[in-house]
């Protein structure tokens, strides 16, 4: 798979985590002019947010001041959550609606010792660009159960067709060598196939 294709995917993602986290601020603003009560605990979180960081960067951890500033946030949440519950709003109302909840649309995983691994959603995406790329996304439609040996000829013309069988019969052979082949694909000792021949030839 070339660079080229994944930052294309990643670029996708890339608007897509974008697009959601916009949307999601849309919701919020229309959500906080309904009830601005919401509006004022958001703003009174981010403030303590930034004074419990300040604090512990001034004063170092002190577990008093700490924990009083810890208690008012969770007192906040708790407020912002009854009354959303008030409203039947769903607590995840707010957050931005990702496609994928494992990697919030940026197709990377971070682990707890900050490793990151490609999320199974990418991986999907690449293999279905490589599935389409293949010229096999009709395979509901191009198969063996759909396979019509009748539009190739049943007449035996050596000078013609080079062989001593017809077309069809040719055909049929050719068939049967597939179907063996993909029955016993893990199976070490069956060769591979090898076609050959002008493109578009049948």
């Amino acid at each position: 798979m070339s660079s080229e294709i994944l930052n294309s995917l990643l670029k996708e993602y890339e608007q897509k985590k974008l697009k959601a986290e916009i949307d999601s601020e849309k919701l919020k603003e229309e959500l906080y002019e309904k009830v601005p009560k919401l509006k004022e605990i958001e703003n009174e979180l981010n403030t303590f947010a930034i004074n419990t960081a300040k604090n512990i960067l001034k004063n170092g951890n002190q577990e008093k001041e700490q924990k009083d500033l810890e208690a008012k946030i969770l007192f906040l949440k708790k407020e912002k959550e009854n009354i959303l519950k008030e409203l039947n709003i769903s607590l995840d109302y707010l957050k931005p609606h990702y496609e994928c909840s494992l990697c919030n649309d940026t197709g990377y995983i971070t682990s707890d010792n900050y490793k990151s691994t490609m999320c199974s959603c990418l991986k999907q995406k690449l293999l279905d660009y490589s599935f389409n790329k293949s010229n096999m996304s009709n395979l509901d439609k191009e198969n063996f159960s759909t396979f019509n040996p009748n539009i190739f000829s049943d007449e035996v013309d050596v000078a013609k067709y080079k062989f001593n069988i017809s077309p069809r019969k040719n055909i049929l052979n050719i068939r049967d060598k597939c179907i063996e082949f993909v029955e016993n694909f893990d199976n070490v000792k069956y060769k591979n196939l090898l076609f050959t021949g002008n493109t578009g030839l049948r």
